[in-house]
């Protein structure tokens, strides 16, 4: 009997269901950054870097406070400058700039110090105790659902976000401080889904693949989503207790999109 089509069949169906995300990451690195921030770059290639670690969850947050400088960020989100700033009001320090990491929602560092960010996952996991809910993301059917188990410790209330996710993007920038450059941006959050509020029991959630665009970006542009259980709330983020990311099924023959701000 010839086995090739049988496992070719197999290989197929398989390849039709996304793998579930590895559940228990060791951090989620979330980089504040912008296209007219000339000290970004080398912060942006080193997320880049921490993209490839599997147990590390690095996800870019373009911000767009800098829009004024004669440059407009393609990619900025108004939700991830107020994240931003929210997280520093929950810390008390007040430090908002760019490029700037918050590891696991409780720390922050320099995004292009590549020694203080490991520190930063360090401590954070020594000191928070975060990522200790495993998260399981599946993208089946022409959905993502996400599960979240019952907690073994005391009542815990988190937020439940989805982020649908562009790998990377290239971008030619004609004005402000980087004009001339085409730059590369990875795991570039496109948006901020909240699915619900996780209360300390189990639960699941699934939102169809169709719905995930907003207008702004269309289901091509988006090959990977995220999830985040977070405790605190909207204006006060705290530690992220699960966390995990998944491929989305290909509908786009090319990895890069290049995009210009209009003018």
């Amino acid at each position: 009997m010839n086995y090739r089509p049988m496992i070719l069949a197999a290989a197929l169906a398989l390849s039709a269901h996304a793998a579930p995300a590895a559940a228990e990451p060791r951090a989620v690195i979330e980089l504040f950054t912008s296209q007219g921030c000339s000290s970004c770059p080398p912060a942006d290639r080193l997320l880049g870097q921490f993209a490839q670690d599997p147990s590390l969850i690095a996800l870019s947050l373009p911000v767009d406070y800098w829009n004024y400088l004669g440059w407009k960020d393609t990619l900025a989100l108004h939700s991830d400058s107020e994240r931003q700033r929210n997280y520093s009001l929950v810390r008390g320090d007040r430090e908002v700039y760019t490029p700037q990491v918050v590891v696991n929602g409780v720390m922050h560092a320099l995004g292009s110090n590549k020694e203080a960010i490991e520190k930063a996952i360090a401590t954070s996991r020594q000191n928070a105790h975060p990522l200790t809910l495993p998260i399981k993301l599946d993208v089946v059917d022409g959905a993502v659902t996400v599960h979240v188990p019952a907690s073994t410790e005391e009542m815990q209330v988190a937020d439940v976000w989805l982020c649908p996710v562009t790998g990377k993007v290239r971008v030619a920038i004609e004005r402000g401080e980087n004009r001339g450059h085409t730059l590369a941006y990875h795991n570039v959050v496109r948006r901020w889904i909240k699915l619900g509020t996780w209360s300390g029991k189990a639960e699941t959630f699934r939102v169809k693949l169709t719905e995930l665009p907003n207008g702004k970006f269309s289901l091509a542009d988006i090959d990977h989503a995220a999830v985040l259980v977070q405790s605190g709330s909207d204006d006060k983020p705290g530690i992220i207790l699960g966390a995990a990311m998944a491929p989305l099924p290909a509908t786009r023959s090319v990895q890069d999109t290049h995009l210009s701000s209009p003018r």
